[in-house]
């Protein structure tokens, strides 16, 4: 791979709905600039992009993948985001790896919610967008439609800087509106041809709307515009970008993959009009931490670079994907992990394309490389000289909605999930493995089924460790509603020294979760036998009377009791305190009680109903609603985690996928008397 200038450089994250053909975009881009001789498919499973195994396996992109193509005298890096939405975390990491985001659009199927949903989040981050109109060789494809529901959607700022030639089967070629040229397409090579006579009127006006946007960038070259003066070509360029850059214009190719249509013509406005690294205006998703100074995107400033992807491969090893953002890492330099504080040498390091690794001596500011081997690094890790500290903000991941319980298939398997569970921890940051110490299960977190599906997958086929999905306990509580007063007292004779403890203890409710004190007069009990008290008392409190699940909520007051001068010990008295226990909270008016999540649900005003409707038989409780500026509407709610167990799942089929949520843990609430004796029942048959 040639050396190339950051201001050669353009680095673009894919993204779009799941199936739009992003991953079928980079095998053809790939081919046409002659990088790999014949074009892979994704049904057949021998892409670049899409070359772990599970991917494969599914037909879907699951991680980042980095594609570089070579075009003229620039390199592109296209960040390769999956379209799944339980993949999130992924497509975050590529937006802030890049200056601008490409979204591809089916030509059949016209915006789809994942179009919507990623348009949104880059809307709010002010990043630079192109869009590519793929499939516009099907049957039902639309172009002009394409075109006028996004104006409708997403404002007239998208602008076509190329029209169609045909329509649907017939479609076999473009207009560059810039250049007012027509090309037909054969077998991927372009032909320059006549545009038809009724199509210049409407080449005419669209290039106007575009003059407009470079005019309107600039009050100079606005009053240019105005007294009849041409743009020189240099004006009309950073123009044209800046209008790009700061969000007023949105530059749309229509095009075919599948016939190799509009790919020179993508890479040609990719290059000319969208931003470099360097370029004063351009977008830098990586944000300085307070008390450091950043650092000019030069190849003479000092070096900084962040860890932006990890893939923990057993068979790749361990590979640390990072951008950098100033200076330039060479071959045997050492730098500094100022997130881990430790120094490391970089002996190797390379380009990706998908998984083919591309030796280089040195990585320049605004590029792409990485590590291999450097076991420290980690995702989010910023990299830099000790001489010129400079750390970055980390990226903040959505929190998971969805968990399983996971058991091991045999018991051989149970030492090994969570040390191979902490391994694709590094490869996917969105997900949470935990021992809950309540239900003693393993439960897996994250952002839907199939994040966690394939996650289980990959600790069959990558650690050979064979998992199944259980039923998840909720880690139900009990404690009581009232008072008692009772004695207890264990008293043991089998010969020589006997056991003796005797006890009166007084339960109530408290707001702590345990408050035990002791009101003994003239020595009934003597102090020292306290804290074996106590320590009885505690220990009953892991397994309540009902269903034997953990007791809170409950103040204990020892006031009276008895003891042997020869029989009494602490562990008579350690036992007297549970006998106590056990009849004090059935006398108490025991209950049972489940945890209530707070959720925020992000919803469009279309949904309002339903999903409302539906938390109400969920048995939750709306506690408020608030508009946002996009025109959405946040539900705030309380539900019982019994009932939203399944509730990514559920709410993305109620929206039609456009619904997203976040939750957690809010208080303990009393289980209502109708599912109390389910939960005791349940219990019992599980003993």
């Amino acid at each position: 791979m040639k050396d190339y200038k950051t201001n050669k450089l353009r680095n673009l994250s894919l993204v779009g709905h799941s199936g739009a053909g992003k991953t079928s975009l980079t095998e053809a881009l790939l081919l046409s600039t002659k990088a790999i001789n014949r074009a892979g498919k994704v049904s057949e499973g021998n892409t670049v992009s899409d070359y772990e195994k599970q991917e494969i396996k599914r037909g879907i992109s699951i991680q980042t993948s980095i594609i570089p193509v070579e075009y003229g005298d620039y390199k592109v890096n296209f960040i390769d985001a999956p379209g799944f939405f339980d993949f999130e975390g992924e497509v975050l990491n590529a937006l802030r790896a890049s200056e601008s985001s490409l979204f591809v659009i089916d030509g059949e199927n016209g915006i789809e919610v994942g179009t919507e949903k990623y348009w949104k989040y880059t809307e709010n981050i002010s990043l630079p967008r192109i869009i590519f109109v793929n499939k516009l060789d099907k049957e039902n494809a639309n172009f002009n439609k394409v075109v006028s529901d996004l104006h409708i959607e997403f404002s007239k700022k998208i602008i076509p800087l190329t029209l169609t030639l045909g329509e649907g089967e017939e479609f076999e070629g473009l207009i560059d509106v810039i250049d007012k040229k027509a090309f037909k397409y054969t077998n991927g090579v372009a032909e320059e041809v006549e545009i038809p006579e009724l199509r210049k009127e409407e080449v005419d006006t669209v290039y106007e709307e575009i003059l407009e946007v470079v005019a309107e960038s600039d009050d100079a070259l606005m009053d240019k515009y105005f007294s009849g003066e041409k743009f020189t070509k240099e004006e009309f360029k950073e123009g044209f970008r800046k209008a790009i850059i700061d969000g007023s214009a949105v530059p749309l190719l229509a095009g075919s993959v599948e016939k190799s249509i509009g790919l020179d013509l993508l890479l040609d406005i990719i290059t000319r009009f969208m931003p470099s690294p360097d370029h004063a205006d351009a977008n830098i998703g990586f944000r300085v931490k307070d008390g450091y100074e950043g650092f000019e995107v030069s190849e003479d400033s000092p070096f900084s670079a962040v860890v932006f992807k990890t893939i923990a491969d057993p068979f790749l090893g361990k590979i640390s994907i990072f951008k950098v953002l100033s200076g330039i890492i060479n071959k045997d330099d050492n730098f500094y992990n100022i997130s881990k504080e430790k120094e490391a040498k970089a002996s190797n390091i390379f380009f990706l394309r998908g998984k083919e690794q591309i030796k280089t001596d040195k990585v320049i500011a605004g590029d792409i490389g990485a590590f291999s081997k450097q076991e420290s690094l980690q995702t989010g890790d910023s990299l830099c000289t000790k001489d010129n500290p400079i750390e970055y903000k980390k990226i903040k991941y959505p929190t998971p909605v969805l968990s399983y319980a996971i058991e091991a298939e045999s018991k051989n398997d149970e030492d090994k999930i969570s040390s191979a569970l902490k391994k694709l921890a590094e490869e996917d940051p969105t997900f949470i493995d935990e021992r809950n110490a309540e239900t003693h299960q393993e439960v897996l977190s994250g952002l839907g089924n199939v994040q966690l599906e394939v996650l289980m997958d990959k600790l069959r086929d990558n650690y050979s460790v064979n998992t199944k999905v259980v039923e998840l306990k909720i880690p139900y509580r009990e404690t009581i509603k009232g008072k008692s007063d009772v004695q207890g007292k264990h008293k043991k004779q089998s010969g020589g020294a006997g056991q003796y403890g005797d006890v009166f203890i007084r339960f109530e409710p408290c707001d702590e979760e345990f408050v035990f004190e002791e009101e003994v007069f003239g020595g009934a009990v003597p102090k020292n036998y306290f804290p074996a008290v106590e320590k009885g008392l505690l220990e009953s409190m892991d397994e309540g009377p009902l269903a034997g699940y953990k007791v809170v909520g409950i103040k204990a007051t020892l006031y009276d009791g008895s003891y042997h001068p020869v029989d009494s010990n602490e562990q008579a008295f350690k036992s007297a305190a549970r006998i106590a226990f056990k009849k004090g909270i059935e006398e108490a008016k025991p209950i049972i009680l489940e945890p209530i999540m707070k959720l925020e649900i992000k919803v469009d005003e279309q949904y309002m109903g339903d999903v409302m409707g539906d938390m109400n038989k969920r048995r939750g409780r709306i506690l408020g609603m608030q508009s946002q500026e996009d025109g959405s509407q946040v539900i705030s709610a309380l539900a019982p985690q019994s009932e939203v167990l399944t509730y990514s799942i559920d709410l993305r089929s109620m929206t039609q996928a456009r619904g997203s949520f976040s939750m957690e843990f809010e208080k303990y609430e009393e289980v209502p008397k109708e599912l109390t004796d389910k939960i005791i029942e349940k219990s019992k048959e599980e003993k």
